[in-house]
């Protein structure tokens, strides 16, 4: 079954058109728990990966081996993915354990295109210890395109411009301007990271400039606030929900970043609590 985001409950560029010239798309990815295959998109699932090429490791824990958080396939998701030149899949890994100088995780990101992959590894080496609320379980994904607008990203003058506007949309309809209208809940493909406090944007090593948002794998998919506008049409007509089951920092995040620009697309990545 395909998910659906709800309309936005009011018309966000009519009511606050000085955000109009932020606005993003993003591709909310819906993992609901399933039993994915190496062929499908999925967040947890099992990789298409070569039999012939070194699974990813851990730098820091001796080599312990990453685990599965997200593959994509390029044709299961709209154009707004930027796929390298070549490539059209796209597989996050992380290593599962509590890291001393990076927090909870740390990921890797493999681009490549699937045709070339040739004999799939079969089972991958899984790591001898591991936080079990840092892997995902295996879900299917619904990927669908949704339009955002900036919420912790927002220019401080403009939300100083409109705060009382969103404080009167509150307090006479109750749609709450940065949980109910902005930037999309849960895990997703590039628009706006799903910040649970101030942002953290990195830049590139190589070049200086800010990286851009490829990724967002959160906690949960809407918190008890937020799910009033966002949940999925068809969960609100009873379809019972079980997703990745993930815990990271309470009901924080992970977010990826990468610079378009310089040679091998270097990623960052960046974390908070909620």
């Amino acid at each position: 079954m395909t998910r659906h985001t709800p309309s936005r409950p009011v018309d966000v560029e009519k009511l606050f058109p000085e955000v109009l010239p932020f606005r993003r798309e993003s591709v909310r990815l819906h993992p609901c728990a399933g039993e994915p295959t190496y062929r499908d998109s999925s967040v947890g699932g099992p990789l298409l990966w070569p039999a012939d090429e070194e699974w990813p490791l851990c730098p820091e824990h001796e080599g312990s081996p990453m685990v599965p958080v997200v593959q994509i396939h390029r044709g299961d998701v709209p154009d707004l993915v930027p796929f390298p030149v070549g490539c059209d899949l796209l597989q996050v890994l992380w290593c599962p354990r509590t890291h001393r100088d990076h927090g909870w995780v740390v990921p890797h990101v493999r681009w490549r295109r699937a045709g070339a992959v040739g004999t799939r590894l079969g089972t991958p080496p899984g790591p001898a210890e591991q936080e079990a609320d840092y892997v995902p379980r295996p879900c299917v994904v619904h990927p669908e395109r949704v339009t955002e607008y900036p919420s912790w990203d927002l220019r401080e003058d403009i939300w100083d411009a409109l705060e009382d506007r969103f404080l009167a949309l509150d307090e006479e309809r109750g749609w709450d301007y940065q949980r109910h209208l902005s930037t999309a809940p849960g895990t997703k493909l590039v628009g706006y990271p799903g910040w649970s406090q101030d942002p953290d944007w990195p830049d590139c090593a190589g070049c200086g400039k800010r990286m851009e948002h490829l990724l967002t794998v959160r906690s949960t998919e809407a918190d008890a606030i937020s799910r009033h506008a966002w949940t999925p049409v068809e969960e609100d007509a009873g379809t019972p929900y079980q997703g990745p089951g993930l815990v990271l920092g309470d009901l924080g995040g992970v977010y990826l970043f990468e610079c378009h620009d310089c040679p091998g697309r270097p990623f960052a990545h960046r974390y908070d609590c909620s």
